[in-house]
């Protein structure tokens, strides 16, 4: 007597079954974590301008006055080439290095600032200085909250 063999797998419906399930799970999935990560660079772009704040009002208590414009935010990690000279600038800085923007930018220090004595922003998402999604220390409580 010959014995017949089942065949054991999946058939082609049931694998389009899982492959529906997983996109219906992807759909409701993808925007939570997708508006979570624009939330968290938005506050991570206040954290920073916040602490770049912090270690230029360090600069000034020693220098009497902020870097300018022209100095940037460069003199916050080494002594500025460019006048005026502070002096009592210490050795190592007043920050290890300067950090980008969570899109890669640089941050922009303008000194004196068109929003305050000092700005310090980041041009955003889009990359585009003066634009509304532009994070600076003049609106990082709204973000921080």
């Amino acid at each position: 007597m010959k014995m017949l063999k089942r065949q054991s797998g999946f058939s082609l419906i049931e694998i389009m079954v899982v492959l529906l399930i997983i996109g219906i799970l992807a759909s409701m999935v993808a925007p939570q974590i997708l508006g979570n990560q624009e939330e968290a660079q938005l506050k991570k772009a206040a954290v920073d301008i916040q602490q770049l704040e912090s270690a230029l009002e360090m600069y000034k208590l020693k220098s009497n006055r902020f870097p300018t414009t022209e100095q940037g935010l460069d003199a916050l990690v080494s002594a500025p080439t460019l006048d005026p000279i502070p002096r009592n600038y210490p050795a190592d800085g007043y920050i290890k290095r300067l950090p980008d923007d969570p899109w890669g930018n640089p941050y922009v220090l303008i000194s004196p600032g068109e929003m305050g004595t000092i700005d310090i922003f980041s041009n955003g998402p889009d990359g585009e200085p003066g634009t509304d999604d532009d994070i600076g220390n003049w609106n990082i409580n709204d973000y921080l909250n």
